[in-house]
C-alpha cells in the first residue's frame, strides 16, 4: 500500500529524516514509536506530501508519486493528483483543527462535498452512519467547544474516514487528551484495525502498539533503528537505543498504572 524508499528531509540545516526506507502492507497497522525529535511525525506528514521530500522516493499501492524520477527526468505530480493521493490517504493529527463555526456533521460533510463534488444528500448519510461508528449520534448538531477533546479527536477521524481513504495516518492522536479521554479513542482506532484498515500510527501508548500493531518501528535521530513483531520489540528488543527508550517510557507508564507497561527483558546471548 504504501512503500518509501530512502526518503531525506531536512530542514534548513537540521536533517531530520535519513534514508528512510519502509513498506506497509495493505491492511496493515504499524506502530511508529521512538523519542521526541526522531522524525516520526515528519515522516508521515512526508508521506501525506504536507511536507516534500528533499530525496528518495514515496510509492502509492506500487506508483511512484509527489516527486519521482521516470527514465532518468524529474517529475512532479500537479496539485489535482497530489489532491487525489491525499484524499486515498486519511491522517489524524495531534489538535483537532475542526472548524469552530460547523457542527460535528458539517465538519464531517466538508470535504466530501467541496473536493470531490459529491452529492450532499449521499455525504449526509456517511457522515451520519460515521458518526454512529465513533459513538456520537447524539452529537450531531454539537460545536467543537461543546465537545470534549475525546470527542472532538473522534469527530476528526470520522472527517478522514468520510473521504473514504485506503489508509490512515495517526500522529500522536491522543497525546493532547486527558488520561480518561484516551480509551475512547484508542477504542475507534482498534475497531478500525479489527475492520482492516491499513494505518500508520505514531505513538506513545505501549499498551495499544503491543496489541493491536502487526509491526513495530522505532526511530531515533531520523532514521529506523529497528522493526519488528510488538512480541519481539517489547521482549527482546536487538538494539540498545530501542531497549533503553522503551525501558524508560515503559518504566513512566508503571508508575502512571498502564498495566501494559512491562518492561523489555536483556537480550538473549
Amino acid at each position: 500500500m504504501i512503500r518509501l524508499e530512502k526518503i531525506n528531509k531536512s530542514f534548513g540545516r537540521l536533517r531530520v529524516l535519513r534514508d528512510v526506507s519502509l513498506e506497509v502492507q495493505r491492511g496493515e497497522v504499524v506502530c511508529v514509536i521512538g523519542p521526541s525529535g526522531a522524525g516520526k511525525s515528519t515522516l508521515l506528514r512526508c508521506i501525506n506530501h504536507l511536507e516534500g521530500i528533499d530525496s528518495g522516493t514515496i510509492y502509492i499501492e506500487g506508483t511512484p508519486v509527489y516527486r519521482f524520477t521516470r527514465d532518468g527526468r524529474p517529475m512532479v505530480d500537479p496539485d489535482h493528483r497530489i489532491e487525489e493521493l491525499r484524499s486515498q490517504v486519511g491522517m489524524v493529527f495531534q489538535s483537532f483543527n475542526l472548524f469552530p463555526h460547523f457542527t460535528a456533521l458539517e465538519n464531517i460533510m466538508m470535504a466530501p462535498i467541496h473536493v470531490r463534488r459529491e452529492s450532499r444528500d449521499d455525504v449526509r448519510r456517511r457522515a451520519l452512519a460515521l458518526l454512529v461508528k465513533v459513538g456520537l449520534s447524539d452529537k450531531v448538531h454539537a460545536y467543537p467547544h461543546e465537545l470534549s477533546g475525546g470527542q472532538q479527536q473522534r469527530v476528526a477521524i470520522a472527517r478522514a474516514l468520510a473521504m473514504q481513504p485506503k489508509a490512515m495516518l495517526f500522529d500522536e492522536v491522543t497525546s493532547a487528551l486527558d488520561p480518561e479521554l484516551i480509551g475512547e479513542v484508542l477504542r475507534v482506532m482498534r475497531q478500525l484495525a479489527a475492520e482492516g484498515m491499513t494505518m500508520v500510527v505514531v505513538t506513545h501508548e505501549m499498551g495499544f502498539a503491543r496489541d493491536v500493531a502487526d509491526r513495530v518501528i522505532f526511530m531515533a535521530d531520523g532514521v529506523v533503528v529497528e522493526e519488528g513483531s510488538p512480541q519481539q520489540m517489547f521482549s527482546a528488543p536487538k538494539n540498545d537505543r530501542t531497549r533503553q527508550f522503551l525501558q524508560s517510557i515503559l518504566e513512566r507508564n508503571a508508575e502512571l498504572g498502564d498495566e501494559a507497561a512491562t518492561p523489555p527483558s536483556e537480550p538473549r546471548p
